[in-house]
């Protein structure tokens, strides 16, 4: 280990770091300045990863979690050598068209491996790679040979482990004894408005231990010091670790280090000139984004070691290919996304079952014929009904190669964790929960659509029908909150036959999330016209025409499509088109044509939803909505839908009232 050149490499990064920030006249230059050493270690010594070839499956994983502190790790990707962040890229931090964006985006650039702005988001997607990690490795791994076989490392700050979205992540880390974890913890006790004793006094490292993580304790600034807790962490391969840094935030700036004024704003130019100073940086223009030449040449020697031993796992993986064709067809498989067939349950016309029950039948056949389709619940296997096939196992620490994971109560941590397994590669990541708890989750749901990842939302119980639980457990304004994420699809089906074809939709869909909305109620699966597929993956189609052009059309989503059909058989007097609408997001973004061949020009829009008119706004008017735009009750399902006016009279009445 070359500690002089990581010295400078470390100087480099706060140079590159100041100056960034300073022309940007924004950002956060406590978190690079502070952290510099520890970012120089990890993407000098520490990773196995090759710049040339960042798609690389079996390379290391670094994720920065507190993604403030972007500058960091876009300083470290250019001074490495990844082609997506140039010197010019880097001037332009936090400008229109640089992947230097204000916090890590995920597809940027190669080597930003999440999106990390929301704090404790980023641990816990790492805790999502270490899965992945594991339960690929127990796949296709052989006595012989080890094609996957890399680390997860994490750099995290106090804000970071505040959120608890970053504790349920880590109990689970421990739980799981993901012994390839490590996460650096930048403790330098500051936040925005201050000193960490303002509301954080706990013992961090007590708590993780308590989780089952091993903990280990050191100073950001000894680089030995510091490969030796890193050489440590690797040894434990029964438990995460956990290694605290003291640190000082904003090191090197002389009047606003260890102060709450390094963390979120530019230092301003007399502070920059001060810590240039200090830090034996040139001083005016010749310091302007200074990067020392003994950091350059490091990196560059550095860049031909990692070729090799990144060529090295190719010829492996060679091998291996020709010793397992089979394995090979799968690895494959299971890295492109495609979609295999499988042979699908069939629901006769007629039938009654809910949608979350459908759906227990068509994951299953799924799961059978696409061996990387991973996943579970909230502690709510049963009521969501996301079992798997009984081979497919159950993931655990000595059942890696399980493919069915218990997330227990932790909503915010299953869906973080699936983003993690997701942007992993090699595996299709569902989590399921009541709908009424997509609150809990928004915030890593959100980032699955930010960061375009398919992750499958199975979200039961999805109206007041759920009954005598009462309005805390029935979801109301939550279809509307989710619909207002953009390239989130949302997905209601109306019975049995279009949950299994909506599932098949989100399965398919690559570039982004996917909430499938369910029902807890029995639905019957009623008769559709030909070509009803291909007319639903458009968003909205017709299951009932009137005898003679109709009067009025008559929309509505999942169970309320039963109750619309026979509303319309009951309307006297009016003849009513009545459409299924599973996703209003596809429907209003068909061509103009397309929308009014369903709803025709001046033709009256009557809709009907177990949620809030939000958006329907846009179809009818606010009398022609049957909504519910207040709390339920505890009560009986039926009796909560007639005292909510959400009977087939009720709405007969409304279709006939013109």
């Amino acid at each position: 280990m070359d500690v002089k050149a990581l010295e400078k490499v470390a100087l480099s990064v706060r140079a590159l770091s100041m100056d960034a920030i300073e022309r940007a006249a924004s950002g956060h230059p406590g978190l690079p300045l502070g952290a510099a050493e520890a970012g120089a270690l990890l993407f000098g010594e520490v990773l196995r990863h090759d710049p040339a070839a960042p798609e690389w499956p079996d390379r290391d994983r670094f994720v920065l979690s507190a993604g403030h502190g972007s500058m960091l790790l876009y300083a470290l990707l250019h001074l490495a050598g990844y082609g997506g962040v140039s010197l010019e890229d880097i001037k332009n931090f936090r400008q229109p068209g640089s992947p230097a964006a204000g916090h890590p985006e995920y597809g940027l650039a190669g080597g930003i491996e999440a999106t990390s702005g929301p704090l404790g988001q980023g641990l816990a997607m790492a805790v999502g790679m270490a899965v992945a990690e594991s339960m690929l490795a127990a796949r296709f791994n052989t006595g012989g040979r080890r094609i996957v076989d890399h680390r997860t490392w994490v750099l995290a700050g106090d804000g970071c482990l505040q959120e608890g979205v970053s504790g349920e992540a880590s109990s689970l880390a421990g739980h799981f004894a993901l012994g390839k974890l490590t996460v650096l913890y930048d403790s330098n006790r500051i936040t925005i408005d201050g000193g960490t004793e303002l509301a954080f006094t706990e013992d961090v490292g007590l708590r993780y231990e308590a989780y089952g993580w091993q903990v280990l304790r050191g100073s950001m600034y000894d680089f030995e010091a510091l490969a030796a807790l890193i050489e440590q962490a690797r040894s434990e391969t029964g438990k995460p670790s956990l290694i605290i840094l003291e640190s000082v935030i904003g090191k090197g700036a002389p009047h606003k280090e260890n102060s709450a004024a390094a963390h979120g704003a530019p230092l301003g130019a007399e502070e920059v000139a001060a810590a240039r100073k200090l830090l034996g940086i040139p001083a005016g223009e010749e310091g302007d984004f200074y990067a020392a030449p003994e950091a350059r040449d490091y990196f560059k020697a550095r860049r031909e070691l990692w070729a090799r031993r990144r060529e090295e796992w190719e010829a492996e993986f060679a091998a291996w290919s020709a010793e397992n064709p089979e394995g090979r067809r799968e690895w494959d498989m299971f890295h492109s996304l495609r979609v295999q067939a499988a042979e699908m349950p069939v629901f006769a016309a007629g039938e009654k079952i809910a949608t979350r029950a459908a759906g227990t039948r068509v994951l299953d056949a799924l799961a059978r014929s696409n061996g990387n389709l991973t996943g579970g619940s909230a502690d709510l296997k049963g009521p969501n009904g996301v079992a798997l096939p009984a081979g497919a196992g159950v993931y655990g620490a000595a059942t890696p190669g399980g493919r069915y994971i218990h997330f227990g109560v932790r909503e915010f941590a299953m869906a973080a964790l699936c983003n993690g397994i997701q942007l992993h590669g090699g595996l299709r990541a569902f989590c399921a929960t009541f709908l009424v708890f997509s609150d809990y989750l928004r915030g890593a749901l959100r980032l699955s659509a930010l960061m375009g990842q398919p992750v499958i939302y199975v979200f039961t119980h999805d109206s007041i029908y759920v009954g005598e639980d009462g309005p805390t457990h029935q979801p109301v304004e939550h279809l509307a909150g989710l619909r207002a994420i953009p390239n989130l699809r949302v997905l209601r089906p109306a019975d049995a036959e279009e949950c299994a074809e909506a599932w098949l939709m989100a399965l398919e869909r690559r570039e982004g999330p996917t909430a499938l909305i369910l029902s807890r109620q029995n639905l019957p699966v009623f008769p559709k016209p030909a070509g009803w597929r291909e007319a639903m993956r458009r968003g909205a189609y017709t299951v009932r025409e009137p005898g003679g052009e109709p009067d009025l059309v008559l929309a509505a989503t999942g169970s309320e499509v039963s109750l619309a059909l026979e509303a319309a058989a009951l309307a006297k007097g009016v003849r009513v088109r009545v459409l299924s609408v599973p996703d209003r997001g596809l429907f209003e973004g068909l061509s103009r044509e397309e929308r009014e061949a369903l709803l025709p020009p001046g033709l009256r829009v009557v809709a009907a939803e177990a949620g809030s008119a939000q958006g329907w706004e846009r179809w009818a008017r606010p009398e022609d909505i049957l909504s519910v735009d207040r709390f339920g009750e505890s009560a009986p399902a039926a009796r909560v839908a007639e005292d909510l006016g959400f009977t087939a009279g009720a709405l007969a009445a409304m279709l006939e009232r013109g």
